[in-house]
């Protein structure tokens, strides 16, 4: 049988539930207490499936956790079954095999990665990775090998959005991709951004960034297009009800994808991770994620 990892868990930026979700899909979960998660979707999209069966725990398990709360800390221990609450971001090294960085604020990836990165523990550090390339590049130079780094949106790889379901015959030539998301720019952005560079394989070279003017203060639009001609735009609604949309435009017709197995795009990510961290899979190209901040730079600017 194949050596189960031993997972950290770093947490908690504030609207981010993933330490709750990420430790869960390996761990199982505590019913009563991941009932007062405070993120109802998450029990919500759990208790849809079956464990272990569609789980991860047979690979791997989240046996340790630190945030910067303590009490914070022992709920997503108790919620997740995770056994060891860490008094310190120190108190992992030499205990695990793996750290998720499991906060979504990118201004701080740099500093609670570094410790690992320099021990030369993989890490998976969430998205965004970074909101510059200059930030990106300072964690890259951080990395002992290619692939001790694991970053990505989980909808990079949700089964709504690969390139399998588009349907050629009804959308003829694609010619542009419009892609809403709610919430902030620097945060959300990332998840139209990669579902989309993940639909267009053949997309060609980035040969154009611009920042729309909106003149909103909640939305944010960048549009972007590639030598092959193909035109993206992608937009976040901050505090407007902006849907989570995909919207692929060709010569032909129009083809709207839509997003609903949340449970299948983290499995497959954190899955995808592992595989990485054991040498069994291919990481995601670093090409991929530069391509991604381009982009997500663009609208960060004023």
């Amino acid at each position: 049988m194949a050596k189960r990892l031993k997972l950290g868990v770093i947490g908690m930026s504030e609207g981010n539930g993933h330490p709750y979700s990420w430790s869960s899909i390996f761990n199982g979960y505590d019913k009563e207490a991941m009932s007062t998660c405070p993120f109802p979707v998450i029990p919500e999209y759990l208790g849809r499936e079956t464990f272990p069966d569609n789980f991860l725990n047979h690979v791997a398990e989240v046996t340790h956790i630190w945030t910067q709360d303590k009490t914070i800390s022992a709920h997503v221990a108790k919620a997740a079954r995770i056994r060891t609450v860490c008094d310190s971001l120190m108190d992992m090294l030499g205990e695990v095999d793996a750290v998720f960085l499991a906060r979504d604020d990118a201004e701080h990836h740099y500093q609670y990665a570094k410790p690992y990165l320099e021990a030369g523990i993989p890490v998976y550090i969430d998205k965004p990775f970074a909101l510059s390339l200059q930030e990106a590049n300072n964690l890259w130079n951080l990395a002992k090998n290619d692939n001790q780094i694991f970053t990505c949106s989980a909808l990079q790889f949700a089964k709504e959005y690969q390139p399998a379901v588009l349907n050629g015959e009804m959308l003829g030539e694609i010619k542009a991709v419009w892609a809403t998301v709610p919430k902030s720019w620097e945060k959300y952005a990332v998840h139209i951004i990669e579902p989309v560079l993940n639909l267009l394989p053949e997309r060609g070279e980035l040969v154009n960034v611009k920042k729309l003017p909106m003149n909103s203060d909640d939305l944010t639009g960048v549009q972007v297009q590639w030598s092959t001609g193909i035109i993206a735009q992608f937009q976040t609604g901050g505090k407007l009800p902006v849907p989570l949309s995909i919207k692929v435009l060709g010569t032909k017709g129009v083809q709207e994808l839509k997003f609903e197995d949340t449970f299948y795009a983290f499995k497959s990510a954190l899955k995808r991770f592992i595989g990485v961290v054991k040498g069994e899979e291919a990481n995601i190209p670093r090409a991929f994620t530069q391509e991604m901040v381009t982009i997500l730079e663009a609208g960060s600017h004023a």
